[in-house]
């Protein structure tokens, strides 16, 4: 019998025939570490699982690969579900792969973990970027489901504790595909139009998958960009959410983020009797000491006789005139003293005095006084002042002893 000789491309289909036709092959669970992954353009995921034994080739379609919930990385330990078949063109058989999910957790876990350390990289979680709340808001934005449980507990803590603060509630879905866009739009919204002075968003309890809303990136970069503060009140004490580590303040639960939204009014009040009472004991104090100023001011005599303080300082100016008088005296005193002595000094000193002694002072004709006989001529005209008047004279003879 003649043997049969085959076509390439017929041993290919033949053999996809066959991994066809083998429903084991056709929902596969393969556990093995992600290589050489590379996601295209076209939106397809290729990729290859090995272990310590071999390698299988693996493609993961856009419309698959759109619905994973975590970046895979190389090295990663995975499980990838799917069909084995053979693509006739090249006649490798791969695994068609139609779901992957980390190995020994789930891949929201993964996710948020990754989306955790992305952000945190880039600084979304500093402390340095949170906002005060502030401490007597009078507006509240609340980024809630309408129809949860939460928003109710919220509305009548808010209303208990602080009734004066306006509640403004943002209805959004907080679980589905259309969460995440819907609820970083509503604090977009609560910001551009200042709809309050801070905003509430979160959710009651529940698994990762109905948190998982507030672990998407939309809601983390909108909080992050608020300008509104923003608190994070998502599901029960031991939930945490990426929204959590962004917002300005994380609560345990909805109640307590409106107990944190708010003061209490019974504090509050509390408060202001307190400060009233101390405001009204120290204006009391105040007003006590003034009265005491009053009293002593009262007391004095110038309020009392009010030509006191004239008399007072009338003999005041008495003593200053007395003092002044009695300084001038002495300063004139003691300048004439002094005037009497110069006085006596210049008339001892004086010509006149010896003239008046019986000498006399010749002078000549311009006054000046005559010294000696050869100042003169014979002839010449001279004055000689005597004790007791003038005598003009004509020289008529000159000599020299």
């Amino acid at each position: 019998m003649e043997q049969h000789i085959f076509g390439v491309a017929e041993v290919n289909n033949l053999v996809k025939l066959l991994l066809d036709g083998e429903p084991m092959l056709q929902n596969v669970a393969v556990r093995g570490e992600l290589s050489n992954y590379k996601m295209y353009p076209s939106g397809h995921h290729y990729f290859t699982l090995k272990d310590g034994e071999g390698a299988l080739r693996c493609v993961m379609f856009k419309g698959q690969a759109m619905r994973l919930r975590f970046r895979p990385e190389n090295g990663m330990k995975v499980v990838a579900s799917g069909r084995i078949t053979v693509f006739p063109r090249d006649g490798a058989y791969q695994l068609y792969c139609a779901a992957l999910t980390p190995e020994g957790v789930g891949d929201l876990a993964v996710a948020f973990e990754q989306l955790k350390a992305r952000l945190y990289a880039e600084g979304l979680f500093d402390p340095a970027h949170k906002k005060p709340l502030p401490p007597y808001p009078e507006r509240i934005a609340i980024v809630t489901s309408s129809a949860g449980a939460a928003v109710h507990d919220m509305i009548r803590i808010l209303r208990r504790r602080y009734p004066i603060a306006k509640v403004v509630l943002l209805p959004v879905r907080v679980q589905g595909a259309e969460a995440p866009p819907e609820i970083a739009g509503a604090i977009r919204y609560a910001n551009r139009y200042g709809v309050g002075d801070l905003i509430i968003t979160g959710r009651g309890g529940g698994s990762m998958e109905d948190l998982w809303a507030f672990n998407d990136e939309r809601v983390a970069r909108a909080i992050y960009d608020s300008r509104l503060p923003v608190i994070s009140a998502v599901g029960h004490e031991p939930d945490v959410t990426i929204a959590d580590f962004v917002a300005d303040a994380r609560a345990s639960t909805p109640s307590n983020a409106a107990e944190i939204a708010v003061p209490d009014k019974v504090e509050l009040l509390r408060f202001l009797r307190g400060a009233g009472e101390r405001m009204e004991q120290s204006e009391a104090a105040r007003l006590e000491t003034l009265r005491k100023h009053l009293d002593t001011l009262a007391s004095k005599r110038v309020i009392k006789d009010q030509m006191a303080y004239v008399q007072d300082k009338r003999m005041e100016l008495v003593h200053l005139q007395q003092r002044l008088g009695d300084l001038s005296a002495a300063r004139i005193g003691g300048k004439r003293e002094r005037f009497t002595a110069l006085a006596a000094s210049l008339d001892a000193m004086s010509p006149l005095k010896v003239l008046g002694r019986g000498y006399a002072m010749a002078q000549d004709g311009r006054g000046n006084i005559l010294k000696s006989a050869r100042d003169v001529e014979p002839g010449d005209r001279i004055r000689v002042r005597l004790g007791e008047g003038t005598l003009r004279c004509t020289v008529d003879e000159r000599w020299e002893e």
